[in-house]
């Protein structure tokens, strides 16, 4: 049995695709290999998306945004963006999706918390469909 493996991509890679990886690794355990990185890597992970998260019990502190790679793209069964644009390399036999949802970039932990919120019911949906209980 092949575990599927999903790559979450953002601009900085500095917090929605940091809060969905983190959800998804930790809610699907090892049942899904999990990857995140950006089109345009920030500095460091956005702070109040590091408080969110630890808000329910998910520690991403020790995270650091990572450049989007060919090779991350080419090892991923699921592409997910997240407002990154045309900037994520197409291959053949990838399932690609865009997750709509707004930047946390800036923002305080109380516009965060409903952005981190929708990522947890994205990523529960997406971990029924690739993974689901047995």
């Amino acid at each position: 049995m092949t575990v599927p493996s999903v790559l979450f991509v953002c601009v900085h890679n500095a917090g929605r695709s940091q809060m969905a990886a983190g959800l998804l690794a930790h809610l699907a355990g090892d049942r899904i290999e999990v990857r995140s990185a950006g089109s345009a890597p920030a500095d460091q992970v956005n702070p109040a998306a590091v408080e969110a998260m630890a808000e329910v019990g998910i520690d991403i502190s020790d995270q650091n945004p990572k450049i989007l790679t060919v090779d991350a793209v080419r090892s991923s069964d699921v592409v997910i963006t997240m407002g990154c644009g045309d900037t994520c390399p197409i291959f053949p036999g990838k399932s690609y999706r865009d997750w709509v949802l707004d930047d946390p970039a800036g923002r305080g932990i109380d516009a965060v918390r409903p952005i981190r919120d929708e990522i947890r019911s994205r990523v529960e949906a997406l971990i029924a469909e690739l993974a689901p209980q047995r």
